[in-house]
């Protein structure tokens, strides 16, 4: 239960130090807005999930069914902040809007998101199965270890390193107790101890100044309760959403297909739940979480076996969501993120991305692993987009100016850019054309050339605006045509090398190719 609390708190506050810290977003927006509802997705699904137990529990007359844990997602909550919710913040300031209204209208970009996720992802669950098939779990996972690892995972790193002592130690605990099984004291969970010495080193050495500039000094404990209303504020932000699609489909997408294979986990456990009503619960919950001013999606963990190993039966869900439900609308949730310093939360982070990056691999066959490695590329170039888009390591106008500098070539920021854009789907794309190489089926791996061409035509991926926008590719003039023509004639010259190779008769078994 502790773990399961832990990860949400984990999420909010990374999830609320980077809108406000890094982009300066309004914090009674995040706290009185953004959190009642996103809390409130957890509180419905776990409590649907308990109430699922229980009657799979009376059903079959045994009394060692355990619940399937929910929570929200790590990856995609942790994205949503930096390449959506973030950037958007800044697009609206740099238009002139107020610092409040700009707030809003991205805390209604946000909810709408949500919904568009939520409305996905309850369609998908009817023929889930099916869309599992069309991408091979190279692709699926490698795109999300992608984001594990270079979002979730360095990101947090660098946090940690800003606060060397503080966050160094934590993460050392965190290593030892979770990756290299060491014994804590009095039998305490790795993640309570790493909290302690997190928390004992900041607040016992930052006010002797012994952590320089990394320590903050609390701020007064802000009680702001607010109930998750359902509101339509999403509608109006619907239609900003449009060119956030491309990222914000595949993470609904992932999700969908997440809930497949936990479901599977759980019946390999012995929790014979149907995979049908784990996927509605999972979109319910985020459907109604983003009418009620949520902008992170809930998700239902892979963890399972893991609690029924330790005795977990079905209670422990229904307080993981009363107590993150309920302390997010009175605003219990809000004081202690402000109360736990990121260098302390991070480590945890690190080690869920290090997680979800070695299941890339565990779960994939080997033959299929240099597909694993090539989904990380997008996600190495949009962690390079966050950072060199950033205002205080290259000025908006001189990014602007050396991005739009086409004319000699295609310049290594604007390559870096189009790369990252629309990232996730690019990664399964990637992914499954070399998926299709190594299965023998260069026909297969031309085809998905061709929608890589088509989808870069019109900015699903590979987008040539700054924000990642899509658009009608005969509507494009200037640098920005010079940009996308050359993405998108690559791939289609990509199609046709791979489709003249299927004729290339294959090597007689037993002999070695050159």
């Amino acid at each position: 239960m502790l773990g399961l609390i832990v990860d949400n708190l984990s999420i909010l506050a990374f999830l609320s130090t980077a809108l406000i810290v890094i982009f300066q977003f309004p914090a009674d927006i995040v706290f009185e807005r953004m959190f009642p509802g996103t809390a409130l997705g957890v509180l419905l699904g776990n409590l649907a999930y308990t109430v699922m137990a229980r009657r799979l529990a009376a059903r079959t007359g045994r009394d060692d069914v355990t619940a399937m844990p929910l929570g929200l997602d790590a990856p995609t909550s942790i994205a949503m902040p930096l390449v959506v919710l973030g950037p958007a913040y800044q697009g609206y300031l740099h238009a002139g809007m107020a610092p409040h209204d700009a707030g809003i209208a991205t805390w209604q970009l946000g909810m709408a998101g949500l919904v568009v996720m939520g409305v996905l992802k309850f369609v998908l669950s009817f023929p889930g199965d099916t869309v599992q098939r069309w991408v091979p779990r190279a692709g699926l996972l490698g795109s999300i270890a992608g984001i594990a690892l270079m979002l979730m995972g360095f990101l947090p790193l660098v946090e940690i390193m800003k606060v060397p002592v503080v966050g160094l130690a934590g993460l050392g605990v965190v290593l030892y107790a979770l990756v290299a099984h060491g014994p804590m004291p009095g039998r305490m969970p790795g993640v309570l101890v790493a909290f302690v010495v997190g928390v004992a080193l900041y607040y016992g050495l930052g006010p002797a100044g012994l952590l320089g500039t990394g320590y903050q000094p609390p701020v007064a404990w802000q009680w702001q309760p607010a109930l998750p209303w359902p509101s339509l504020g999403f509608v109006a932000g619907l239609p900003a959403t449009v060119p956030y699609l491309p990222l914000l489909l595949p993470f609904g997408l992932l999700m969908v297909v997440g809930g497949i294979n936990v479901s599977e986990s759980a019946r390999a456990a012995g929790d014979d739940y149907r995979t049908r009503d784990i996927l509605l619960v999972e979109a319910l919950a985020t459907l109604v979480a983003g009418i009620c001013g949520g902008v992170a999606q809930t998700t239902p963990y892979i963890g399972q076996p893991a609690y029924k190993g330790m005795g977990a039966g079905s209670g422990y869900t229904l307080v993981t969501g009363l107590l993150v439900g309920i302390g997010g609308a009175l605003g219990v949730l809000s004081g202690l993120v402000q109360w736990l310093p990121l260098c302390v939360l991070a480590p945890i982070l690190v080690y869920v991305a290090m997680s979800i990056s070695t299941q890339a691999f565990q779960a994939t066959p080997q033959r299929h692993w240099p597909a694993v490695v090539v989904a990380f590329f997008p996600a190495i170039a949009r962690l390079l987009t966050i950072k060199l888009s950033d205002p205080a390591l290259v000025p908006p106008a001189h990014f602007a100016e050396l991005y739009a500098s086409a004319a000699h070539g295609l310049p290594d920021l604007a390559v870096v850019t189009m790369l990252g854009n629309g990232f996730i789907i690019t990664s399964m794309l990637w992914a499954s054309l070399v998926v299709a190489m190594i299965d023998g089926r260069p026909r297969r791996a031309a085809a998905i050339a061709l929608l890589g061409s088509l989808l870069t035509a019109f900015g699903v991926i590979h987008s040539a605006q700054l924000a990642g926008g899509v658009y009608l590719p005969w509507a494009l003039t200037g640098d920005l045509r010079a940009l996308v023509h050359p993405f998108t004639l690559a791939y289609v010259v990509l199609a046709l090398v791979l489709a003249g190779l299927s004729f290339v008769p294959a090597p007689p078994k037993g002999s070695r190719l050159p």
